[in-house]
């Protein structure tokens, strides 16, 4: 079955923040945060102001999504995007979601005049390091550090 992948629209907006909590909490086990603030999110990024969303749906069922956030790099003197998430409930993994979502987070970088994309992972995530990898990224020597 074919994995179709494009940007979030407003109809998605149950099947994604179903899909944001089942990322934060029960692949990254963090708190639940409020459904005023993860609604607040799926709207900012629908704008594609600041950032936007991308979904991937299997036989008319949404399996992941990507999140890219614009920003800049003062060392590159131009802008980047940041690839925040990029998650493929279980069922789905190995069949080409995750690659599809990665392809359409760098191709809207390249075809909208960003200079990088960038991304972190988890340091036990070894499966998602695999995957960039594969993918083309290089791990790079920044320590990633939060407060």
């Amino acid at each position: 079955m074919s994995i179709t992948v494009r940007p979030v629209e407003q109809g998605d907006k149950q099947e994604v923040i179903s899909l944001m909590y089942e990322y934060i909490v029960d692949f990254y086990q963090r708190p639940r945060p409020s459904i005023d603030k993860v609604h607040s999110l799926f709207d900012t990024l629908l704008e594609n102001q600041l950032g936007i969303q991308f979904i991937a749906k299997q036989g008319g069922k949404a399996v992941g999504f990507a999140t890219l956030y614009f920003t800049f790099s003062t060392t590159r003197a131009d802008k980047i995007t940041v690839m925040n998430d990029l998650y493929v409930v279980e069922e789905a993994r190995g069949a080409g979601a995750a690659q599809e979502l990665f392809q359409a987070c760098e191709t809207f970088t390249k075809d909208n005049g960003y200079v990088c994309m960038s991304w972190i992972t988890a340091a036990d995530n070894y499966r998602a390091q695999r995957f960039y990898e594969k993918m083309g990224g290089v791990r790079g020597d920044w320590l990633n550090y939060s407060i």
